[in-house]
């Protein structure tokens, strides 16, 4: 099976390289014209030019591979081109790289008038590696590798998207090649979680994701283990039984419950007949966030250890956090419910916005339904969401609306001839004239010719104890500046204040 499919691979290898000796070799497109559709740089680096011509004007790109027929842009970082655009007519393009250990490939696109030139670029011969998933997470785009691992888990069985791990770490295959090398065919294959695969394939980092990408299976070695079926894959808050039922061909099946999970989740017992195995497993109730662990089971044939896995997880009470244990806590399904106030809305339809409480602020992605809520800036909310992240960014994933306390922008004059009120907040602003305490941010804020105290400015929503202090001398606000503060109206001894400010922002005088 290697030399069916290597042999094949070195002789198209070795014409692309002919090719690009041939002076004359012209892609005919009327709108643009390149004197060769492949260029080879040395290994030890260099240069190598070609030269342009087009009726239009022209740009260039850098490409590393099609996906599902989308480019990936720009991710090529070890090749370098003279020049991204150029008017009509003949111009030389030259291809720069550094020297290299190991051959690699790219692709640049040249777009003019509609129309797309492909050139291929080729820097030594591309050396196929026996490597690790960690040598694959440190090696560089666009380098073939080979890896051996285990399915644990398969996203798409159309395309052949799954999760390959082996003892250091996992690592997402997009695309699998069936037999004659095509595409979409993964189930030809009949690859199942638990099986022992070896692969090869480039390797693209897209956003923030590693990947192997359209690999060429090399070997299946079938399991002696698996997961036919589980019962009661989400346990209630209260607890419950997990069963799962599996196939083991092996001598004997032992499990594994992680160490973070064996607080919660026991074996209760463990039945066999003939490759027939049923485990159950026992869940205590849940007094925290949602949860969930991996249970791995095993088998050997006295030689080779086999393993399959399996999910299970468990509904948890939602956690009130303010933003800052919201933002140490780690990526998970547990449900967060947070409460602040609006400070930026990014996006009306969908609801991207940031909020902010006393400790903090975070990125929300979206709020369900939010368009019909009619949301604004200042406006405080309660959300119920769990802890996601972005290329490294916490974020706030999937998140309800559970609450709004709407805010009114008024001005000092229209709140003065409100009636005191638990229930109503406003924002206002004004410019302070007297700062009487700056542990409490106890001042004064005019606006025109109406002033108004503000008997304490918090540094936001939700503060109590000393977390309502300090808020003064951290901005640096000073007397003169303009404050934005949202807060209730209330008085005292008669006299019209705004209680218990929440800080929104402020301007420094000049």
């Amino acid at each position: 099976m290697k030399l069916k499919y290597l042999f094949p691979l070195f002789i198209v290898t070795l014409a692309l390289m002919a090719s690009c000796d041939e002076e004359d070799a012209v892609t005919l497109l009327q709108e643009i014209q390149v004197s060769s559709s492949y260029v080879a740089i040395p290994e030890g680096g260099g240069d190598a030019t070609i030269t342009v011509t087009s009726q239009d004007s022209w740009t260039a790109e850098k490409v590393l591979i099609w996906k599902n027929d989308t480019t990936v842009q720009d991710s090529i970082k070890w090749l370098t081109i003279s020049s991204t655009r150029g008017s009509a007519g003949e111009a030389e393009l030259t291809f720069s790289a550094p020297s290299t250990l190991n051959g690699r490939t790219a692709e640049v696109l040249i777009h003019s008038s509609g129309k797309t030139q492909r050139i291929n670029i080729i820097q030594g011969l591309p050396k196929i590696e026996e490597a690790t998933v960690a040598d694959v997470n440190a090696g560089p785009d666009g380098k073939t590798f080979r890896v051996t691992g285990v399915c644990t888990a398969i996203a798409n069985t159309q395309y052949g998207n799954w999760y390959l791990t082996d003892e250091t770490g996992t690592l997402y295959v997009y695309g699998t090649l069936d037999a004659k090398g095509g595409k979409q065919n993964f189930l030809s294959w009949g690859l199942e979680v638990g099986d022992e695969v070896t692969v090869q394939g480039p390797k693209l980092t897209y956003g923030s994701t590693i990947e192997l990408v359209d690999v060429t299976v090399i070997s299946i070695n079938k399991s002696l283990i698996k997961v036919d079926s589980v019962e009661n894959k989400v346990l209630p808050i209260e607890g419950g039984e997990f069963t799962a039922y599996l196939t083991c061909k092996g001598q004997g099946a032992s499990v594994d419950i992680p160490e973070d999970a064996k607080s919660w989740l026991s074996i209760s017992s463990v039945e066999s007949a003939g490759e027939e195995v049923v485990v159950k497993f026992k869940a205590a109730a849940n007094a925290g966030g949602d949860r969930g662990t991996t249970i791995i089971f095993r088998t050997t044939d006295g030689k080779k250890e086999y393993t399959t896995e399996t999910t299970l997880s468990q509904t948890g009470a939602i956690v009130d956090a303010s933003v800052a244990e919201f933002l140490a806590a780690a990526v998970s399904d547990t449900q967060y419910r947070l409460t602040g106030v609006i400070t930026k809305i990014d996006n009306s339809t969908y609801g991207n916005l940031y909020l902010r409480d006393f400790s903090g602020e975070t990125y929300v992605y979206g709020i369900d339904g939010f368009r019909e809520k009619n949301l604004k800036v200042g406006d405080i909310i309660t959300i119920v969401g769990k802890r996601a992240e972005y290329k490294g960014t916490p974020q706030v994933g999937g998140a309800v609306l559970e609450s709004v306390i709407p805010v009114t922008v008024s001005t000092i004059a229209e709140v003065l001839t409100k009636p005191d009120s638990d229930q109503d907040y406003y924002m206002l602003t004004g410019e302070i004239t007297s700062i009487t305490g700056k542990d409490y941010g106890n001042l004064y804020l005019k606006d025109g010719d109406s002033e108004i105290y503000v008997y304490g400015c918090y540094p936001g929503y939700g503060a109590t104890g000393d977390d309502r202090k300090g808020l003064i001398e951290a901005k640096g606000i000073k007397v003169g500046d303009h404050l934005t503060v949202i807060a209730k109206k209330s008085s005292y001894k008669g006299t019209a204040q705004l209680a218990n400010g929440i800080y929104f922002s402020h301007e420094s005088a000049k």
